[in-house]
């Protein structure tokens, strides 16, 4: 399905196909694994239909935001280089494929003989669903929040800080991974021996949104932007990266607590960058007597 959308999308040098056939992907892949299975679980059929609706509005909302968008600055090196598309669209197919393990698991035959259409609730699907329900929520609203906010000329220029964004620098992140840690949970109920890979899911997309091509990106974009507005400087020093917390409570934490708990992490900080670039500049137009001198 990747390869496919990759013709598409190198053949015409668009990108408006790029996250709907993300999103997509995990929907085809939740239906077809659950049909495979024709056992038609309660639980193999609630954990389809999350993943259903998830995928549908996910992929859905950035269709719509592209379109109105027009292109996408992140394939701005890539566009033209067939094989650097091509590697994005074969980490994409990855991504997909290793976020989707719980539910593979779940919808697989194999796992499928050890379920009984009529067995219980177990406390894993209640934790579960709450956590996926919580972080569908968090991250419909706070796709909805900025994409108004952004789409209002009065906001131009300006960063979200209303809504969900008031308690989070990255709400809609934050509800991404509770919904994948939620879907996981779920599948505890039937995994066993390395089915135990599926915490692969939850911690692949940590490891993408925290640490790759997540928030270090848009972090280090806004601290760009707007490092010398000192209403940013004390939004960002108030505000959470990640989990949604109160501004009073979050700004006069220490910043270990900030780091441990809410994952203020130090590459988040591209504050003091132009500084340090400009005294490298001025280390290096240094003539050699006075380098002498100081030495």
């Amino acid at each position: 399905m990747q390869f496919v959308f990759f013709l598409i999308a190198c053949t015409c040098k668009f990108d408006k196909v790029t996250d709907f056939a993300g999103g997509t992907n995990f929907v085809v892949l939740a239906v077809f694994t659950f049909c495979l299975a024709t056992t038609w679980n309660w639980r193999q059929i609630m954990l389809t239909a999350f993943i259903v609706i998830w995928g549908l509005r996910l992929s859905g909302y950035l269709l719509y935001r592209i379109i109105k968008i027009g292109e996408d600055k992140r394939f701005d090196d890539k566009r033209e280089n067939c094989l650097a598309f091509a590697g994005f669209w074969t980490f994409q197919a990855v991504w997909v494929f290793t976020v989707s393990l719980p539910v593979i698991f779940v919808n697989a035959p194999a796992s499928a003989t050890k379920l009984n259409p009529d067995d219980n609730w177990t406390p894993q699907d209640i934790v579960g669903g709450i956590f996926f329900i919580v972080g569908l929520l968090c991250e419909a609203f706070a796709d909805i929040q900025k994409f108004n906010f952004r789409n209002n000329p009065i906001n131009k220029g300006k960063w979200c800080d209303t809504g969900l964004w008031k308690y989070s620098r990255h709400p809609n992140y934050f509800g991404e991974i509770v919904i994948w840690w939620g879907v996981f949970i779920i599948s505890t109920s039937v995994l066993t021996y390395g089915q135990w890979a599926a915490i692969l899911s939850p911690l692949f997309t940590m490891t993408i949104l925290l640490f790759l091509s997540g928030i270090p990106l848009l972090e280090k974009k806004s601290d760009e932007r707007y490092r010398k507005n000192d209403l940013y400087i004390e939004y960002k020093n108030r505000t959470s990266p990640l989990v949604p917390s109160p501004q009073s409570c979050y700004g006069s934490c220490p910043n270990f607590l900030k780091c441990l708990c809410c994952c203020e992490f130090p590459l988040y900080d591209h504050m003091n960058e132009e500084n340090e670039k400009i005294e490298i500049k001025s280390d290096n137009n240094i003539e050699p007597d006075s380098i002498e001198i100081r030495t």
